[in-house]
């Protein structure tokens, strides 16, 4: 402890990630993923969680992990991608820290299926949502990720012109 105070502490060891909200502004519609999460299965017993499209480095720089991610998970190619920050996911137990994107895409960007891999048993269910729609899931509670509330929010803050 800074006192010099000896304390002990357990710590998930995890390498960064990137987080992703790709938005379309032409049909102001953004996509967001569902997936199986079992934390929140275990505490809140919903077997579905909506988020946006995230995954780890995996040794990757932080924009190429995100125009994977985008590509595996929600079969979007993205061209630009719009740095939000870098926030720490949970810092009083793991140290992993999130690269937050925006990325806007267009009708011709969707370019395959999305849904994740296979091998890592992903099942993700790939939604596009109007944005005044995403805001009010989030006002109802709906949307309870935080790396996508942060994502939204940002959105808002950035480019209010496509909303409401």
């Amino acid at each position: 402890m800074p006192d010099g105070r000896a304390m002990a502490r357990e710590i998930l060891n995890s390498a960064d990630a990137a987080a992703v909200l790709p938005y379309d502004p032409e049909t102001r519609k953004a996509i967001l993923i569902r997936q199986f999460r079992a934390p929140v299965m275990h505490v809140e017993g919903r077997q579905d969680f909506l988020e946006a499209v995230a995954g780890l480095l995996d040794e990757d720089e932080p924009e190429a992990c995100a125009r994977r991610e985008t590509m595996e998970e929600a079969g979007l190619r993205v061209r630009t991608l719009e740095p939000v920050g870098i926030a720490w996911s949970a810092p009083g137990f793991t140290t992993e820290r999130l690269h937050l994107f925006l990325a806007p895409y267009t009708a011709a960007d969707r370019v395959g299926e999305g849904g994740g891999l296979a091998d890592e048993h992903e099942e993700i269910e790939v939604l596009e949502i109007g944005l005044d729609q995403v805001v009010e899931m989030l006002q109802q509670g709906a949307i309870a990720d935080l790396k996508t509330i942060a994502l939204v929010q940002a959105l808002q803050l950035r480019h209010p012109e496509l909303f409401g």
